[in-house]
């Protein structure tokens, strides 16, 4: 089996009736451009160079722009995924302000990495996850 590792998706604009994504294991950071994939629902970013929160918040509105029909994303293996698996300073705590912010970034996921987005986190998420922005101090 051969593996390719990905820099750039800039082919992807010819497939606009995509439906899911699998990029897991490539070299995608922070500056991913996707092209417009209105009927995108499931996208994996699994162990990518995604980093800190800061840039995480352009790559999320960048996703809610041009991928409107996303319900299941996936981001573990990234820094901008804080859990014990990338980073042991960080805890559950962490994870779930992560999560309150995503989605209050993409209010339309089901799914965010392995977990079913649950009704109780979506009204937190409304109400709080403007605020939840993990900051790297400079």
């Amino acid at each position: 089996v051969a593996s390719v590792v990905c820099r750039s998706l800039e082919g992807l604009k010819t497939f606009s009736y995509l439906e899911e994504l699998i990029l897991d294991n490539n070299l995608l950071g922070n500056d991913l451009l996707l092209p417009k994939l209105p009927h995108l629902h499931t996208l994996t970013l699994n162990k990518n160079q995604i980093s800190f929160q800061r840039k995480l918040e352009s790559l999320l509105d960048h996703l809610a722009e041009v991928v409107p029909s996303l319900q299941y994303l996936s981001l573990l293996g990234n820094m901008a995924c804080p859990n014990e698996l990338v980073c042991k300073e960080k805890d559950e705590d962490d994870y779930q302000r992560y999560r309150y912010f995503v989605l209050h970034k993409l209010t339309n996921l089901k799914f965010l990495d392995a977990r079913k987005v649950t009704r109780r986190e979506r009204d937190e998420a409304l109400v709080r996850g403007a605020f939840m922005k993990v900051v790297k101090p400079k």
